[in-house]
């Protein structure tokens, strides 16, 4: 009997259709913030991005976007949440009552969220520290500060 291999999910490769959807996201004017939903085996389920600004609704972050697009599943226990940015409470919050096990983070260098407290919940929480991440918002923030304190509730 021939041992079933087990194989390190390609997180960087998941990572670029998220980056993706960020870029997909900045060219429309808003927020460059991707996502992208997959199974543990690589295969893509779905994918999308923050359009905040593009459909005046606070509540399509990219994680949210890819989770709308991916349907209702019977688990997402074996599912794979990939994001640019570390995933705000709201989003933490829709990791953790859906029972995602695994986060794949861009970056939280620009933002902090809610990662902590999904460690501290058991959840693996995979930070890539992409530079490539860290640019796309910074530059964004620069750009564009009060749509930036306006998503995260900060005042200016």
């Amino acid at each position: 009997m021939l041992k079933a291999e087990h194989t390190t999910p390609d997180y960087a490769a998941m990572l670029r259709v998220a980056i993706e959807e960020a870029r997909a996201g900045l060219a429309e004017g808003g927020i460059p913030i991707g996502a992208a939903i997959f199974r543990a085996d690589g295969s893509l389920v779905s994918r999308g991005h923050n359009r905040r600004v593009q459909q005046d609704d606070p509540s399509i972050h990219g994680e949210t976007d890819a989770f709308r697009r991916a349907g209702r599943q019977k688990s997402y226990r074996d599912l794979i949440m990939v994001t640019t940015l570390a995933p705000c409470f709201y989003c933490s919050g829709l990791v953790r009552q859906f029972g995602f096990q695994t986060v794949v983070v861009g970056e939280s260098r620009t933002f902090q969220g809610g990662i902590e407290e999904l460690r501290e919940q058991g959840i693996n929480v995979i930070d890539l520290d992409s530079a490539e991440c860290v640019e796309m918002l910074t530059g964004y923030i620069s750009a564009r500060p009060e749509v930036w304190n306006e998503d995260i509730d900060v005042a200016e």
